[in-house]
């Protein structure tokens, strides 16, 4: 009897219920509805009624729509390194609702451009207009304490200590995060900003980022978390900016579709040129045939008789409208010009390793292994096996010992045993700082028993053209810098 009310008004206007929660209008009416014992029913139907109606008409009042604030104009965006046009974006706008990602291949210029908006990278001509202030995450910059930060914020971060020289990947990063989200700005611009964080970490940055109220431009490649922070997708490729609407699987559609009517329009195209070419030179060849006619012709005496003559005339006519209709389809084929055909992923090929010429079936071990840090009990007595071949992923929160594990494979510490043919390549999750001052060839060089042809074969597949191979690593984006360590 209790809830014959909320089956009456649940059954009569769902909608209305959904339309409150979509509103942002405070409906307190509702769990008195889920509450409320009705003694009498024809009084508690007249009250039930009052207030739904009340409610309704609250939660249907229309709401102002919010006004969209320009907080960042920037124009005539160009930029250009070794002859090679890195940026040139005639007009970028940020408004105070923009959740944007920004994503592109590594080297694109995405960082570059971040720092033009921001103001730390000024251009000749451009100009930067903006109102408001913005925090910055980035990507390789180490992390710095500030006096000003939020330390509740610190602590729901997970960042218990206060070192930056000890702290984890992830817990620098939960540091930086921390830090933009500590001061009252209008937007917030980010690089990579889920590196090294484990999905924990992830999902609470999310929630956070949900919950700003200002703008947001973002480098990433985690489509998990692209999908749930952001609305457009700004795609820089060949210095420009295209725009999508949505998220990032919805860009992916988009972009699947863009490729399908690209894909038709070259096949398209290549079948009509071919069918062209086919028909003019059938044209030519049937020219051609007439004309060995006409000779043949004028070989007998082509003047004997004036109907013979008016022949030769007709299979001339002919054959000049058979080369003005080979001519028109070789004008129509000049016409076409060239559509190029959908651009493929470039793969990476490595030499073929040779792991899997061990006799050992499991090239590494650990036996009761113990480590204890900062008064931590990391592991006591663990141990594993890790198989010829395997591919193994160590998974676990910030903090909880899976870089310390790789340390002590690395350094063979007590417990851990490595067949003695076993080589092991290490990329660390705080590679950015290694010294960046090297040259791209001289660090793969060190750090790779290739040739140097071999080299420039693996870097250009990677995307480097012979310019960025000549590069310091100091100039190089975060991803491109990591590319070169993985490589």
């Amino acid at each position: 009897m209790g809830f014959f009310v909320v089956f009456i008004f649940a059954g009569k206007d769902m909608e209305n219920r959904r339309g409150i929660a979509i509103s942002g209008y405070p409906c307190c009416c509702l769990s008195f509805f889920v509450d409320m014992q009705i003694e009498s029913p024809s009084r508690g139907w007249r009250s039930a009624f009052f207030i739904a109606i009340s409610n309704y008409e609250l939660c249907n009042k229309k709401r102002e729509e919010p006004t969209m604030e320009l907080l960042l104009k920037a124009t005539d965006i160009y930029v250009e390194y070794k002859g090679r046009e890195i940026l040139s974006i005639n007009e970028l706008e940020l408004y105070n609702y923009d959740r944007i990602g920004l994503v592109g291949s590594n080297g694109a210029g995405k960082s570059t451009l971040i720092k033009v908006l921001l103001g730390e990278l000024a251009l000749p001509g451009c100009i930067v207009k903006g109102i408001g202030n913005f925090a910055y995450i980035p990507q390789l910059t180490e992390a710095a304490w500030q006096e000003s930060i939020d330390h509740a914020l610190l602590g729901k971060l997970g960042v218990s200590r206060l070192d930056t020289q000890t702290m984890s990947g992830g817990e620098e990063t939960r540091l930086k995060v921390a830090q933009a989200l500590s001061g009252q700005v209008h937007g917030i611009f980010a690089d990579e900003p889920t590196s090294h964080l484990d999905r924990e970490g992830i999902d609470f940055l999310i929630g956070q980022l949900q919950y700003f109220s200002g703008a947001l431009l973002i480098i990433s490649h985690d489509r998990y978390f692209l999908d749930k922070v952001v609305n457009k997708i700004w795609e820089l490729k060949d210095g420009k900016i295209t725009e999508y609407w949505g998220n990032y699987s919805d860009y992916l559609g988009q972009k699947e579709e863009e490729r399908q009517r690209q894909t038709a329009q070259y096949e398209q195209h290549v079948m009509e040129r071919a069918r062209l070419e086919r028909a003019a030179e059938e044209k030519r060849k049937q020219a051609q045939k007439v004309d060995q006619k006409t000779k043949g012709a004028a070989k007998k005496g082509a003047t004997e008789s004036g109907g013979r003559l008016g022949h030769q005339k007709t299979i001339g006519s002919k054959q000049k409208t058979l080369y003005k209709a080979a001519k028109s389809m070789e004008h129509r084929i000049e016409s076409m010009g060239d559509i190029s055909a959908p651009e493929k992923a470039r793969t990476v090929r490595f030499r073929q390793s040779q792991a899997l010429a061990l006799h050992n079936p499991y090239p590494i071990t650990g036996t009761e292994i113990n480590k204890i840090f900062d008064n931590k009990v990391l592991f006591e007595k663990a141990s594993f096996q890790i198989p010829l071949g395997a591919k193994v992923a160590f998974t676990g929160g910030n903090g909880t010992g899976k870089t310390t594990l790789f340390q002590m494979i690395l350094h063979r510490e007590a417990g851990i045993a490595i067949s003695p043919k076993a080589e092991i390549g290490y990329f660390a999750q705080n590679s950015y700082k290694f010294n960046r001052d090297q040259g791209v060839m001289t660090f793969m060089e060190d750090h790779c028993d290739y040739g140097q042809s071999e080299i420039r074969s693996v870097l250009a597949s990677m995307g480097f053209s012979p310019n960025d191979i000549k590069k310091n690593l100091s100039v190089l984006s975060g991803g491109r810098a990591h590319q070169i360590i993985a490589g």
